[in-house]
């Protein structure tokens, strides 16, 4: 049971990610931009709010089941 739940949400976790936007490209890695501070709105932030919630689900779910095994 838990591992079909830490694969459903690790599946969900990916689309999240994969999902959000970026606001800074490959110049800000080689220091082309400045700090910037960005305000999430609307879906992008139920995104943001929804990836975080389920990494520490995953997170849970993976100290839970090493928990269980012993």
């Amino acid at each position: 049971m838990l591992v079909i739940l830490q694969i459903v949400v690790s599946v969900l976790l990916i689309i999240c990610i994969l999902l959000q936007h970026r606001t800074s490209g490959l110049t800000a890695t080689f220091g082309g931009s400045g700090a910037t501070f960005v305000q999430r709105r609307g879906a992008e932030k139920f995104i943001y709010k929804a990836s975080i919630w389920l990494s520490v689900l995953f997170f849970g779910i993976c100290i839970l089941q090493w928990y269980v095994s012993f």
